[in-house]
């Protein structure tokens, strides 16, 4: 039964450290920030892995429990499914294209600014 507390207590605490983190920074959902804290936490051997394990392993086994509700949701509006299914298709392939090209981009971009900046300041150490 302390596990259990340990686990939640420490889940929490990510959570809120993560819910601070997006409030500050507001680039990424707080509970993604809060599963960042949870990993480093366990990887710096600040939480104790044996500890949250017996815990986290009963919470993956039950997880189908928390998607329940999504489809119940898909379910209820099966009919808007059947009309607009193939446009929405069509606009999640779409908008995953143009996000991805977006992030190539960009990143290509930075990446390439970055290493021109690193070997400029290297030439000029030499």
């Amino acid at each position: 039964m302390t596990n259990l507390f340990y686990t939640l207590f420490a889940i929490s605490i990510s959570l809120l450290l993560g819910k601070l983190a997006n409030y500050l920074l507001a680039g990424l959902p707080a509970s993604l920030y809060g599963m960042i804290f949870y990993a480093v936490f366990l990887q710096l051997n600040w939480l104790s892995a044996d500890r949250v394990a017996v815990t986290n392993q009963w919470l993956i086994r039950h997880m189908g429990v928390c998607f329940v509700p999504a489809a119940i949701g898909i379910i209820n509006h099966f009919q808007l499914l059947q009309q607009h299914g193939l446009a929405l298709v069509g606009i999640i392939f779409s908008t995953t294209f143009i996000l991805i090209t977006f992030i190539g981009l960009l990143s290509e971009r930075f990446l390439i600014k970055s290493v021109t900046e690193t070997s400029d300041m290297r030439a000029d150490n030499d």
